[in-house]
């Protein structure tokens, strides 16, 4: 995955009506630390990682690069959006398309929060590459995830097995389409 081309980098923050995408700062790393760390956030996505070694390697401020979003409520790091050019996929139906990510605090689950971060940064992107598809994997055991998917407006390119379970790939397709 790589960045988003000639896409100015950062934007000016993102406001929604509860929330503010911006880029990364020094004061989110604890963020970054208990979202990478957290075990129900990594349940799809093959395992968290250690605390102790994400706090010992982790720069001081992570998340630094174009199409990674920290989603802030209230001040408070909540979650990150990515958006990234899927250069080298495992399915040609997403090679070069713009990727879209996300992850979210569990103690935020269950609010909206993900659909209003998502559409916001789609929505940004939209603007800036409005020729631009974007895709969507996530495990079909996610069921959370592909609610979301399909409210932001993706649908379903094929299914396939990767990392010892059932994939699910969506498109979106681009804003000017």
């Amino acid at each position: 995955m790589t960045d988003l081309g000639p896409v100015p980098w950062p934007p000016a923050p993102i406001r929604t009506e509860r929330l503010v995408l911006r880029a990364a700062e020094a004061r989110d790393r604890a963020g970054f630390v208990e979202l990478y760390a957290s075990q129900e956030v990594h349940t799809y996505l093959g395992g968290a990682r250690p605390r102790e070694e994400l706090a010992r390697e982790m720069p001081a401020v992570p998340g630094q690069w174009p199409g990674s979003f920290v989603v802030a409520l209230d001040g408070v790091m909540t979650g990150q959006v990515l958006l990234r050019r899927a250069t080298e996929h495992s399915r040609p139906a997403a090679v070069g398309k713009v990727d879209l990510g996300y992850l979210f605090l569990p103690r935020v689950w269950g609010h909206g929060y993900a659909a209003e971060a998502c559409g916001a940064a789609l929505d940004w992107l939209g603007g800036v590459l409005p020729d631009e598809p974007v895709v969507l994997a996530t495990q079909t055991a996610n069921t959370r995830s592909l609610r979301l998917a399909a409210k932001l407006g993706f649908t379903e390119v094929e299914r396939f097995r990767a990392w010892e379970a059932e994939q699910w790939l969506g498109l979106r397709p681009a804003a000017s389409a």
